[in-house]
């Protein structure tokens, strides 16, 4: 049993429930933010269900980059549209 992300801080078990159930349950969610239209979104993605996450971005106009994780995580941020975003910027303090 594992964590399913919601939204920040908000997450969701199913005890007695299987991998696979917590998968469906993990694009379901992700499928409703794609098909409201939101420009960009985050959340949080297990590695194992990376590639139909992918797939059904895909589909809805959606591209996906990875900000984040760990060997079982992906921190995923999906932005609507083909346009690549702009680079974000840092600010450096120059030494002299």
């Amino acid at each position: 049993m594992r964590h399913i992300h919601l939204d920040d801080g908000l997450r969701l078990r199913f005890p007695g429930r299987s991998e696979d159930f917590d998968q469906g349950v993990e694009i379901g969610m992700i499928a409703v933010l794609m098909d409201q239209g939101l420009g960009e979104f985050s959340r949080w993605i297990a590695r194992s269900n990376l590639s139909q996450v992918e797939a059904i971005a895909k589909q809805m106009g959606y591209r996906l980059e990875e900000v984040g994780g760990d060997e079982e995580w992906a921190d995923i941020t999906f932005l609507y549209g083909t346009a690549k975003s702009k680079p974000k910027l840092k600010l450096v303090h120059s030494v002299g």
